[in-house]
């Protein structure tokens, strides 16, 4: 019965992953249900204990790893890249996400809310310095009602920050100065794509002949519509919610353009990145990820053949990161995107 409905869905259009959230079962299930022949919802449930089930000893080792000091304010998904790295392995994220969900500790770590997303054109990037993304964003000063502005580039297939700076103004002097700066410390890389909003400090005649002179190609985001520029807002979000960020405003420029070089510090050379397979921007920069990645699979694959109960036949996670990054991608690339997924996963 359940795949008949869903089979008329899609006859009528709608989509096989809207289609099973609706009757809330997983795709991989439905895909499953198709490949023997159709049938109705034969799920009885477990009849013993998993053959795979967690030891005590590991369920002790996964509560102590997430609440230790070094991780209690990291996500699974951050904290097991990090000891593949170290050649350490203790549960993967789901299993870590269970444990933490069966003792009531999956409280939200940290200040923020999700974000939403929107789409407008897409620019699409192959490697380092081909599509850049920036911003600014205001850091409260000692002084009531006064800010310092903190300017913020960023290359979006690595994440990398590429150049920064805080200044005591918002002008297109001060976007078009750093700007020069930046491409210089880069190798003054040709054919960059430059994406941010539609402010002043962004569309300003200064700014618009420093690029032009540069051979950097503008990008703006659509008027009043602030997720046009994802890349940057993520960016400032994660700098905004760090556990370190000050709770109190800035006392200088000299106070907060220290705090700023730690965290471009930390972000660049320690942060494991979600959109580019949990490894650090700087490694994915320079080319020393894949290498990091392929060592990381190796750890999962000699946990494997420790513990092979622990997959039930399935093989290891994908460590890879992404061939090519789309910023803001249509709605045609984020059905192929979707179409490949769908692929690996039958």
């Amino acid at each position: 019965m359940i795949l008949e409905w869903i089979d008329e869905a899609q006859a009528s259009g709608a989509r096989l992953k809207v289609s099973c959230q609706t009757v809330g079962l997983d795709v991989r299930t439905i895909q499953r249900w198709r490949r023997r022949g159709g049938g109705d919802d034969l799920r009885a449930g477990p009849k013993s204990v998993p053959s795979n089930k967690i030891s005590s000893s590991v369920r002790k080792k996964v509560l102590e790893v997430a609440n230790s000091e070094e991780f209690r304010n990291l996500s699974p998904k951050q904290i097991v890249p990090i000891l593949a790295d170290r050649k350490e392995y203790v549960a993967s994220e789901s299993t870590f996400y269970r444990v933490l969900r069966e003792e009531k500790q999956m409280a939200h770590r940290g200040r923020a809310k999700p974000a939403s997303r929107r789409a407008p054109a897409e620019k699409k990037s192959t490697g380092p310095n081909q599509v850049w993304s920036w911003d600014i964003t205001y850091l409260k000063a000692n002084v009531r009602g006064t800010f310092y502005y903190l300017y913020m580039f960023m290359d979006v297939w690595s994440r990398r920050i590429v150049g920064h700076a805080v200044f005591e103004e918002e002008t297109e002097a001060c976007s078009s100065s750093l700007l020069k700066q930046i491409m210089a410390n880069n190798g003054d890389p040709a054919k960059i794509v430059l994406h941010s909003d539609n402010g002043g400090p962004m569309k300003g005649a200064t700014m618009k002949a420093t690029m032009e002179k540069l051979g950097v190609l503008s990008s703006y985001s659509r008027p009043r519509v602030s997720n046009d520029n994802p890349c940057s807002e993520a960016l400032f979000r994660t700098l905004k919610y760090r556990p370190s960020y000050p709770s109190q405003p800035f006392e200088s420029l000299e106070h907060a353009s220290k705090w700023v070089d730690g965290f471009v510090r930390w972000y660049n050379e320690e942060h494991r990145h979600s959109a580019i397979g949990y490894v650090t921007p700087a490694s994915r920069h320079d080319g020393s990820a894949d290498e990091i990645l392929r060592r990381r699979k190796a750890t999962f694959e000699a946990a494997k053949r420790r513990y092979p109960e622990r997959w039930g036949g399935r093989p290891v996670r994908r460590c890879e990161a992404p061939k090519v990054v789309f910023l803001n991608p249509s709605k045609a690339t984020l059905r192929d995107i979707e179409r490949q997924r769908e692929k690996r996963a039958a």
